[in-house]
């Protein structure tokens, strides 16, 4: 380990999964440079507020705080789970690398499968996009918002309060949780959030050298499809409390991308998909979120967040 400098400071989140996930970017980064990193907690809006995220606006509530510590000099660089970034480009902020990325899923958590779950169940989730999915799957079901982290939110099922919640697989898996998950929804059952289970290294613009640092942790292939997800999300014009899923995998040598956009009822669904060679991964997301413009993808997103019933 080399000892001629001081360790890179890297901003996190305090939370379990926020920190485990951060020490895993900095083992990796440790690995590969031979420089030490150290983790230094931030806190942000997202985890002292109670309010549900779409009543927050959503999108950067968890980022911007880090962003600002990487302005002020007082961390190096800021670990953000990916999914949590908003599309527009950040002044003075560059996405330095986007390491391989984790299973993009989500995870069903309780007793029992969502098809054996009984008629009217209780399901908590703190995602309208997840909302509108869990509703085309099961009518009957009653979905509950909820926050809190993960063990707050499986404590839920414990206690007998919800019959199921549905959580990132990605993040269960980091926190060694798996044997709460019930059921793992397959990618057509269910999209995830674009940038579910990848993280983001984001540094200042005007430190190139350690942007060339924290890029030997970077993977072309999820930057690639990553990418191509957010670009759905951008030209939709929706953060991340938008009910739009969308993936992007490279298969036989070609990017290939799915999206949808649910009603908050379950009732409607826009579900396209494309395929192209990886280094035309913002124009496939692009077109294909004009396609579904076209269909009417926009009055969908516009339509009433479903209430508790």
């Amino acid at each position: 380990m080399s000892t001629d400098r001081a360790p890179l400071r890297l901003g996190t989140r305090k939370s379990l999964m926020a920190t485990t996930q951060s020490q895993l970017v900095a083992d990796a980064l440790s690995q590969r440079t031979g420089l030490a990193v150290e983790l230094v907690g931030v806190t942000t809006q997202g985890d002292v507020s109670k309010a549900l995220l779409a009543q927050m606006g959503g999108t950067g509530v968890f980022v911007s705080e880090l962003r600002d510590r990487v302005l002020s000099g007082e961390v190096d660089f800021a670990v953000h789970s990916l999914k949590d970034l908003p599309t527009g480009a950040a002044e003075g902020i560059t996405l330095a690398a986007t390491p391989r990325r984790d299973d993009p899923r989500d995870a069903l958590c309780g007793p029992a499968k969502l098809a054996d779950l009984p008629r009217g169940a209780r399901v908590g989730t703190g995602s309208p996009r997840r909302v509108a999915q869990l509703l085309a799957l099961r009518p009957d079901l009653e979905v509950v918002p909820i926050r809190g982290n993960a063990d707050t939110r499986l404590g839920k099922v414990t206690s007998g309060e919800l019959d199921a919640v549905v959580l990132a697989y990605a993040g269960l898996t980091r926190i060694g949780r798996l044997e709460a998950v019930a059921e793992v929804f397959e990618t057509e059952q269910m999209l995830p959030a674009p940038g579910q289970g990848s993280l983001a290294l984001e540094c200042r613009s005007d430190r190139p050298e350690l942007a060339g640092l924290l890029g030997t942790v970077d993977d072309a292939a999820t930057r690639a499809a990553v990418l191509a997800e957010r670009t759905v999300l951008a030209v939709l014009e929706a953060g991340c409390s938008a009910p739009v899923g969308a993936y992007a995998a490279e298969r036989e040598q070609e990017l290939h991308l799915t999206a949808n956009v649910v009603s908050s009822d379950g009732t409607r669904q826009i579900r396209l998909s494309a395929r192209g060679h990886r280094d035309e991964a913002e124009r496939l997301g692009r077109d294909l979120a004009h396609r579904m413009l076209g269909l009417g993808a926009d009055q969908l997103m516009g339509e009433r967040t479903i209430e508790p019933r």
